[in-house]
Order: structure tokens, then C-alpha cells, then sequence
């Protein structure tokens, strides 16, 4: 007894004397993994007392350092000693604590090996296969993601066997095949007894009795030859199971007797086993409410240290903020002063660039109108007075090779051709008549049996303008018609004069297709970047309103005074 309650006491000064010091002692990474691997090291050496010590310590100073990755193995090392001593409940609670670390830590391997270990929690001590399952089935995606081949083919094995357990064969058998596929690549002797165990439940359940009994004979002797007595009791509980099936009455108790005194040997060791950390045992709980109270202890710091850091944050941005502003509006006034010079530099190239268009257009008006008066005046006078000539040749001889007769055809087709030029360039109706008149027999000429122009005029026919102030708009009325003929596929159009307050107002609507006008800078068939600047040429307005299938309507407003 006294060396019970000096180990107790032990343990006790150790408890509480750790966290005291720990805090003078400065632990480096290095040397925290190294206390990691001492844990782990007493804990496959069934030293629990070390071993969870070791991982107190260890805990206790990942929290301060917030090395995620150590605190997801400190935890992960604290449940494992829970479940080598037969506490699952704190085993699955420091298991769950692990697993959030591990997944701030991005550690995939822990993640791993960490799903596995809460799936065999739920499995074999809780009884709860389905949310079992549901782990291996996590731990499975890690084991791929981490390429290990190996613990793929573990983990696969306690699905099948949870899968069998609650007798859904038909779900554990994809799981069994890939196992007995990949058995001598991976299978180790821990596993060779487990496997031929599930092989034999399968074929228990397909009623193959033969290959059932070999695969359960197959299990025990392997479980014997590795030492496996857990594994060795199982089968023999799974076989008495088979041969009660089969009606062998005397085999399946004989087996179930080996189960019975199988398993009481088993406990017994896990009673032994439990009374070599009987100190551990006794302040079991209390050691778990150290372990908790460290992580409360660590939250408070973290949150401590978010609040501090925020506050800091918080003036930072103030005189950050504050510092962007004084460059903001010094920016500001820096640009504004350049803007407004540059503006001054804009208009005046806006002036220039309009006075070339505006020079452009009169120039282009003006040769237009060179070439119609020369045409008109000179070339087809002079196929006139040719034509006239010729036809009194004609008149004067009765037989004439057929050269002269083919040169008259030409030259009157050529006469034809140039006075419709003439025409198109400057219509004599505009210059004879002005500009309504001219309108009037355009949407004439322009109308057909699939497009008909409706021509509306309030202004008295007979007015006149000024001979560009006609002639211009009559070419830009021209054009916006050309462009309903060409791309509205309309079969009703109309065009609409007035004047209303020394303006004249022209509007052109048809029902076509329309286009999406937020794309009208881009519609370069239509021309109606060249319409717009004639129009400002003018000093007027240009508005286009369309929407598909809809048609469109366009909108001139131009002073009578341009």
C-alpha cells in the first residue's frame, strides 16, 4: 500500500508541478517533437503512466507555442493511452479534439489515421456500425489522398468485417474482394486471421460450407501462429455461429468454449494491465480535467490575443486611414488642377477635330458637286452632241455596217449612265425643286411591292433652303432610308417633317428587326457614326431608338439657320 500512495503522491506533484515550470522552460519545436516521439514510443510500449505524462507536457506547450499540428498530436497520443487502457468514451473525446487540430493543420496523415480510429470506437465498443462506417468511410478518402496503399487496404478490412457484423454481406463483399485481391501485396500476420475469418462469414452466408470451414480452420491457425488471441476469440465465435447453423451442435460448443475461456484470459490481462497504472486509474478524471482545463486556458489566450491584436488592428487602420486621406485629397486637388488643364487642351482639340470634319464633309460636297456640274455640262454634252451627230449620219445612208449601229447603242447607254450619275450626285429635282419635293420622290423611288416609304410633310412643298442646308440633308436622309432597305427587313417605313421653333424636325421609323442600340458606336455597316458627325456638322441633334423585333425610330432636331 505504501508504495501505491507514494506513487500517487508522485503523480500528483507531477500533476501540478509541470504547468508551473513548464512555463519557465522554453520548449522549441525540436524539442516538442522529440517529447512527441517519447510518448509515442511508451504508448506501443504499454507505459501508460509515461506516455500520457509525456503528452500533457506536450499538450501544455503546443497550446502556448499554437503549433496546431503538435496540439492535434499531443491529443491524438492522449486518446490512444485512453483507449489502450479500455476508456473509449475519453478516447473518442480527446479523438474528436485531435481531429479538429489536425484539419486546422492540414495534417492529412493524422486525418487519417485519426477517422480510423473514432470509426473502430463506434464499431467495436459502442456498437453503432452505421456511424462507423460513415468514418472509415473519411478515413478511406484521406488513406487515398495520402497515396497510402496500405492503409487503404486496412481500412477496407474493417468495413467489410463492420459491414458483416450487422449481416450486410452484399454491401461488405466489394470491400472483402478488394482485400483478398490485394492480400499478399499488403497483408501483414496481424491481419492474415481477420481476413480468412471474413471469407469464412461470407461463405457461411453464400451456404458454402465447404469453403466456409476451411476459411474458419484457415483464421484459427493463423491466429495461433501470430500470437492474436483477440482475433482468435472472435473466430472462434464467428465459427460456433457457422456450425450451429449447420446443426454440428458438439463442434459449435466446443468452439464456443474455446470463446468463453479465450475471452476470460483476455480479460483478465486487461484487468492486469489496468492494475499496472492503478495510479492512473485513481486520477484518471482528474487528469482529464487538467487536460480540459488547458484547452480552455489556451482559448482564452487565443482569444485574448484576437482581442489585443483587433484593438491594434483597429488603430493601425485609423492612422492608416487617416494618412490615405491626406494623400487622397492631396491627390485630388493635384488632379483636379490637371484636369482642368487638360480640359482646356481638350476643347481645343475638340475645335480643331470639328472644323476637319466640318472641312472634310464641305470638301467632299463640293468635289461632289464639281463632278455633277462636269458631268452634266461637259461629258454629257458631249455625248450628246456626238449621239446628235451620229443619228444625222444615220439618217443620210440607208446601209450602214453594224459597228456604227453597236457604237450609237453604246453611246447612248454611256449618256444614260452619266446622267444617272449626275443625278445620284446632285438630283436635279433637289437643285430644280428643293429639298421636300426631292424627299417626296425618294420615298417614291424607293418604295416596292415589300417596302413601302410613307412620306409626311406640314412644311408648304414649294419652301426653299439654302442650297448646302439641302443638299446636305437630303444626303443623310438618303443614306439612314438605304440603311432601312439594306438592314431593317421592314415592309413599312415612314418619314416625317416639321418645323417647331426654327428647327426642322425629321422623323424615320420603320417596323424591322431593329438592333440593341448599346451597340451602336460598333454598327459600322449602318454608317451612323458618319450620319452623327454630318449632323453635328449642322449643329444638330441625332437620337436612335431600337429594340429587337421592335423596329426603329431615329430623330433629327436641325436649326433652320445652319
Amino acid at each position: 500500500m505504501s508504495v501505491l500512495r507514494n506513487f500517487i503522491i508522485y503523480f500528483f506533484i507531477t500533476l501540478f508541478y509541470i504547468p508551473a515550470t513548464s512555463q519557465k522552460k522554453s520548449f522549441t519545436e525540436k524539442d516538442l517533437l522529440k517529447l512527441y516521439n517519447q510518448a509515442t514510443t511508451n504508448l506501443h510500449n504499454e507505459d501508460y503512466e509515461k506516455s500520457l505524462i509525456q503528452s500533457r507536457l506536450l499538450l501544455n506547450h503546443s497550446l502556448l507555442c499554437q503549433n496546431n499540428n503538435l496540439i492535434a498530436r499531443a491529443y491524438n497520443t492522449i486518446a490512444a493511452n485512453f483507449d489502450g487502457i479500455s476508456e473509449p468514451d475519453k478516447a473518442l473525446f480527446y479523438y474528436q479534439k485531435s481531429l479538429i487540430y489536425a484539419e486546422k493543420s492540414n495534417n492529412l496523415e493524422l486525418q487519417n489515421w485519426l477517422y480510423n480510429n473514432i470509426g473502430n470506437i463506434y464499431c467495436f465498443d459502442k456498437k453503432k456500425y452505421e456511424k462507423g462506417i460513415s468514418y472509415y468511410i473519411k478515413s478511406l478518402y484521406y488513406s487515398r489522398a495520402i497515396n497510402d496503399s496500405s492503409q487503404v487496404f486496412l481500412t477496407k478490412l474493417n468495413i467489410a468485417w463492420a459491414y458483416f457484423d450487422i449481416g450486410r454481406f452484399s454491401e461488405g463483399y466489394p470491400y472483402l474482394k478488394h482485400i483478398n485481391k490485394y492480400n499478399d501485396k499488403y497483408g501483414i500476420e496481424t491481419t492474415a486471421a481477420v481476413i480468412n475469418m471474413l471469407n469464412g462469414m461470407y461463405y457461411s452466408y453464400k451456404r458454402d460450407n465447404q469453403k466456409a470451414d476451411y476459411s474458419f480452420n484457415k483464421g484459427i491457425e493463423n491466429a495461433i501462429k501470430y500470437d492474436e488471441k483477440t482475433d482468435l476469440s472472435y473466430i472462434y465465435q464467428e465459427y460456433s455461429k457457422f456450425l450451429s447453423k449447420n446443426k454440428n451442435f458438439e463442434a459449435a460448443y466446443k468452439n464456443l468454449s474455446s470463446f468463453q475461456q479465450l475471452n476470460d484470459e483476455l480479460n483478465l490481462e486487461d484487468k492486469a494491465k489496468k492494475a499496472k497504472i492503478a495510479g492512473i486509474n485513481l486520477e484518471i478524471d482528474e487528469y482529464k480535467r487538467e487536460i480540459d482545463k488547458m484547452g480552455i486556458e489556451s482559448k482564452k489566450r487565443e482569444k485574448l490575443f484576437h482581442s489585443e491584436s483587433a484593438r491594434k488592428n483597429k488603430m493601425t487602420t485609423i492612422i492608416l486611414s487617416l494618412f490615405l486621406i491626406s494623400l487622397i485629397l492631396f491627390y485630388f486637388f493635384y488632379q483636379n488642377t490637371k484636369l482642368k488643364q487638360k480640359n482646356r487642351i481638350k476643347d481645343i482639340q475638340n475645335k480643331i477635330h470639328q472644323n476637319i470634319i466640318n472641312a472634310s464633309i464641305d470638301g467632299q460636297e463640293s468635289e461632289r458637286k464639281k463632278v455633277a456640274l462636269f458631268l452634266h455640262d461637259t461629258i454629257s454634252a458631249s455625248l450628246s452632241s456626238a449621239g446628235m451627230h451620229l443619228n444625222v449620219f444615220l439618217s443620210q445612208h440607208d446601209s450602214l455596217p453594224a459597228e456604227i449601229t453597236k457604237t450609237k447603242l453604246i453611246l447612248d447607254e454611256t449618256h444614260d449612265k452619266v446622267r444617272d450619275l449626275s443625278h445620284d450626285l446632285i438630283p436635279t429635282l433637289l437643285a430644280r425643286f428643293g429639298l421636300l419635293y426631292a424627299l417626296d420622290d425618294l420615298c417614291e423611288k424607293y418604295s416596292n411591292s415589300t417596302l413601302h416609304f410613307e412620306y409626311k410633310n406640314t412644311i408648304p412643298i414649294k419652301k426653299r433652303y439654302t442650297e448646302k442646308f439641302e443638299t446636305r440633308l437630303y444626303f443623310i436622309i438618303s443614306e439612314l432610308l438605304n440603311n432601312i432597305i439594306k438592314h431593317s427587313h421592314a415592309n413599312k417605313a415612314e418619314v416625317s417633317l416639321i418645323e417647331n421653333n426654327n428647327e426642322m424636325i425629321i422623323e424615320i421609323t420603320d417596323n424591322g428587326k431593329g438592333f440593341d442600340t448599346n451597340k451602336f458606336n460598333f454598327v459600322e455597316g449602318f454608317g451612323l457614326n458618319q450620319i452623327k458627325a454630318r449632323i453635328n456638322n449642322l449643329n444638330g441633334q441625332f437620337d436612335v431608338k431600337s429594340k429587337i423585333n421592335e423596329g426603329t425610330s431615329i430623330n433629327i432636331s436641325v436649326p433652320l439657320n445652319s
